[in-house]
């Protein structure tokens, strides 16, 4: 006999965060730790692609690249690879209930480019990259 089971329906987009959407930060580890306690079995995440015009996860320029609007500040500050000064002051909406998606896709890339060069200067991430790269498809 099989086991019941139930989960969640939700973007990453849709939780809370201060960069103007959702993201792959700490939100998300909260709400995976939510799902357990509540005994919850799934959560379905919808595409995670990048968007093309009109901002719907269903319209990509690519199956398999990653949405830049879901990177997380905060862990990249962690990983030493931005400064809080980098993105303290930035406006990315007024309105926390609604993603700006023209004002974070501005707001966003100059702080991700930032972060790129850093990663691009920093050996240790380098050598890190490379093995990565010799250890899957892209290599």
């Amino acid at each position: 006999m099989s086991t019941r089971s139930s989960g969640v329906l939700m973007h990453i987009t849709s939780l809370p965060n201060a960069f103007g959407i959702g993201s792959f930060g700490q939100s998300a580890y909260d709400f995976v730790d939510f799902l357990v306690e509540t005994k919850q079995t799934y959560w379905q995440i919808l595409p995670l692609t990048t968007t093309s015009y009109g901002d719907s996860p269903y319209q990509s320029f690519s199956a398999i690249a990653g949405n830049t609007h879901l990177i997380d500040f905060d862990l990249l500050t962690q990983m030493g690879l931005l400064k809080e000064a980098d993105y303290a002051s930035v406006n990315f909406g007024d309105d926390p209930t609604n993603v700006d998606y023209e004002r974070i896709f501005y707001a966003r890339r100059p702080i991700l480019e930032t972060a790129v060069k850093n990663f691009l200067a920093n050996q240790a991430f380098q050598a890190d990259f490379q093995n990565f790269e010799k250890t899957t498809a892209c290599g």
